[in-house]
């Protein structure tokens, strides 16, 4: 039985035979290169999973697959004098760090919300004549408000253009644009209210 001598639990004969692959990899062996990929996999999948313990599969595997990608980009880069799973073991770590930061990143900015349904259990709700008519209601309340207000409702809030895109449209000043959607959606407000 070989003793095991460093932390990813390769023995000297197996990280002798990675480099030999590797170097025949370079030198165009696909079937080494494939052989390579094969043997790494797992190596790579052990050291994410010890030293991220509670990651999901599903990251774990696409950080191998990212490093994986990395090793097939970079391959040339590899110094065929030096060992090879310092070099891989590099790569993988940089992957690693930037799964790190894509998982904080997203949730940073996740909120956890109960599924909700998605219709009501009422046949007569939420029909296609009731939701009709209300978009018939708001555009006939939307057409109906002062010309400079109308204007500034519909550029900002139904094409959601920005208030310097508005102002270079409408020929209007941002502050003036404001005060127009803002009378605008208070004068709305009220125009439903009394229809509804």
């Amino acid at each position: 039985m070989r003793a095991v001598s460093n932390r990813s639990g390769i023995d000297a004969v197996d990280r002798d035979r990675l480099d030999e692959l590797m170097r025949s990899a370079q030198a165009g062996d696909s079937v080494a290169y494939a052989r390579l990929l094969a043997a790494i996999a797992p190596l790579i999948r052990r050291t994410i999973r010890r030293q991220r313990q509670l990651m999901p599969a599903a990251d774990v595997e696409d950080i191998v697959q990212e490093t994986l990608l990395s090793v097939h980009a970079v391959r040339a880069t590899y110094d065929a004098n030096r060992p090879f799973l310092p070099w891989l073991m590099a790569i993988l770590r940089n992957r690693m760090v930037d799964g790190t930061r894509r998982y904080a990143r997203l949730s940073a900015h996740e909120i956890a919300v109960d599924p909700l349904p998605e219709t009501f259990a009422d046949e007569d709700t939420n029909t296609m004549v009731e939701r009709h008519d209300r978009a018939a209601v708001v555009r006939r309340a939307v057409r109906d408000l002062p010309k400079r207000q109308r204007v500034a409702v519909e550029m900002l809030k139904l094409q959601e253009l920005s208030l310097k895109e508005a102002a270079s449209a409408s020929g209007m000043s941002i502050s003036a644009l404001k005060v127009a959607v803002h009378r605008g959606m208070k004068g709305l407000r009220a125009r439903l209210r009394g229809e509804a």
